[in-house]
């Protein structure tokens, strides 16, 4: 039954009041990118869901396939390519998986913060400071890295997190799912936040790709995604505008996930209009035109 008072409690302005993204034009001779980025939780993507999932330990080694097999394939794949992503991990992973986390520093790949259980963000929570500051902490001591980008848990945000993340000095986050240009949130107070660099939904590997003994969603074979990922990119392409993908290496790690994964980079990287990148590099170009601007 529907709660009338929680009702009448929605505000009526919009979720998201960032102004609309600025049509700055993207690096020549390129006229439209990609976000190239992946998701690396490994066992913290289902610790996150039960605590207790710790001791169930074939749950546990569909995360643990990430630092066995999957990320190393990955990294593989991208120096066959000659292409470089950005890689937001858990902080539990670079703890429980040194060698994994720094493979991916050591073969040039961008690192960004994506919080240290891979918890949901949810309204009022009171450890979001806390999976913040443990995930920075992880991230400086294991590997020496400050992360300047940020990828929610669950693709989830909350206003504390939106504003957690500048007080942080993060410079761009990716999680949110209502453009497909590079845009500056806006905070409640009128102050501006961090770049959002939008993620494509139809790019989460993980909705076609990975099905759990108990999940009740079946593989989507590769002609089925290979056709929405090209159609995907071919219209952003004649827009001008951007893709983001969401990959986890303990789903494209798998063959033949990987295989798909190939061929599509593949295709991608023979559009000569669109450039392949990293979060950094994107936010980096959006922050020169902004300043330009000003």
């Amino acid at each position: 039954m529907l709660d009338s008072k929680a009702l009448q409690s929605i505000p009526l302005v919009p979720a998201n009041t960032a102004d609309p993204a600025p049509d700055y034009p993207w690096p020549k001779p390129y006229t439209s990118a990609m976000f190239l980025s992946f998701d690396v939780d490994a066992e913290s993507a289902w610790t996150s869901k039960d605590a207790v999932h710790a001791q169930r330990l074939i749950t546990m080694s569909y995360g643990g396939y990430e630092a066995r097999v999957g990320t190393p394939k990955l990294l593989e794949l991208l120096d066959q390519l000659d292409l470089k992503a950005t890689f937001f991990v858990t902080g539990w992973s670079v703890d429980a998986h040194p060698a994994m986390a720094e493979s991916i520093l050591k073969a040039g790949h961008e690192i960004g913060h994506h919080g240290y259980h891979h918890l949901l963000p949810d309204p009022g929570d009171p450890w979001i400071e806390e999976e913040l500051e443990r995930g920075f902490e992880a991230l400086k001591r294991r590997l020496g890295v400050k992360p300047t980008g940020y990828r929610a848990p669950y693709g989830e945000f909350t206003e504390e997190l939106r504003v957690a993340l500048v007080r942080h000095g993060i410079v761009y986050s990716s999680s949110f799912r209502d453009d497909v240009r590079p845009y500056r949130h806006r905070l409640a107070d009128g102050k501006p936040g961090t770049i959002e660099l939008p993620v494509t939904a139809s790019y989460d590997d993980w909705m076609h790709g990975l099905s759990a003994r108990f999940s009740p969603r079946s593989i989507f074979p590769k002609e089925h995604v290979l056709s929405i990922w090209k159609d995907e990119l071919d219209e952003v392409r004649d827009w001008g505008a951007m893709v983001t993908t969401v990959l986890h290496p303990q789903c494209s790690g798998r063959p033949m996930r990987l295989r798909l994964l190939r061929e599509f980079l593949t295709y991608a990287k023979s559009c000569p209009d669109v450039w392949i990148t990293t979060g950094e590099k994107i936010a980096e170009n959006f922050l020169r035109h902004e300043a330009g601007n000003r």
